[in-house]
C-alpha cells in the first residue's frame, strides 16, 4: 500500500471510447483513482496500435466506435495479445463471454466503475469477487 492506496496489479489502462465527454471523464476519474491511462482512443485502429505497442494491463472499451469500427475487433485483438478487456457499453455483444472479462452497462456512476475495476482485478487475480457487484455489471 502506497500513501493509503492499495497497489494494483492491473494498473495500466487503455480506454477505447468514442464519446469525448465520457472518455474525458473516465480518464480523469481513473487517474484520480491511481490508475495510469496509457492512451484514450476513439477507434479500433488506434486501439490495435496501442495493443501492439504493449504495456497495457486492462482495456476498457465501448462497442460502437468512431470510423465505423467496433469494440469487438478490439476485444479479439486484446484476447490474442493476452490483455483482458472489459466492455463498457449500452449494448454488450452476444459473444462477450468468449472475448471479454465482463461488461458494465452504460450509463453507470463513476463509483460503480471503480467498484467494477476492483471486482475485475479480484477475478483476474484469482481472489474472491465481492458478492455485491455494481448494477449493470456482468463478469464472465
Amino acid at each position: 500500500m502506497l500513501f493509503g492506496r492499495r497497489e494494483r496489479k492491473y494498473r495500466r489502462l487503455l480506454i477505447v471510447e468514442d464519446e469525448p465527454l465520457v472518455a474525458f471523464d473516465t480518464e480523469h476519474f481513473l487517474t484520480d483513482c491511481g490508475y495510469v491511462v496509457i492512451a484514450t482512443v476513439d477507434n479500433a485502429d488506434d486501439a490495435l496500435a496501442a495493443i501492439a505497442e504493449g504495456g497495457i494491463d486492462l482495456i476498457l472499451s465501448d462497442v460502437t466506435l468512431s470510423r465505423a469500427s467496433s469494440g469487438r475487433d478490439v476485444a479479439l485483438a486484446a484476447k490474442a495479445a493476452g490483455v483482458p478487456l472489459l466492455f463498457v457499453t449500452a449494448r454488450c455483444p452476444v459473444d462477450a463471454p468468449q472475448i471479454a472479462i465482463g461488461c458494465l452497462a452504460k450509463p453507470y456512476k463513476q463509483r460503480d466503475l471503480g467498484l467494477t475495476l476492483e471486482a475485475v482485478e479480484a477475478k483476474l487475480g484469482g481472489a474472491s469477487v465481492p458478492k455485491r457487484l455494481p448494477t449493470g455489471l456482468s463478469l464472465y
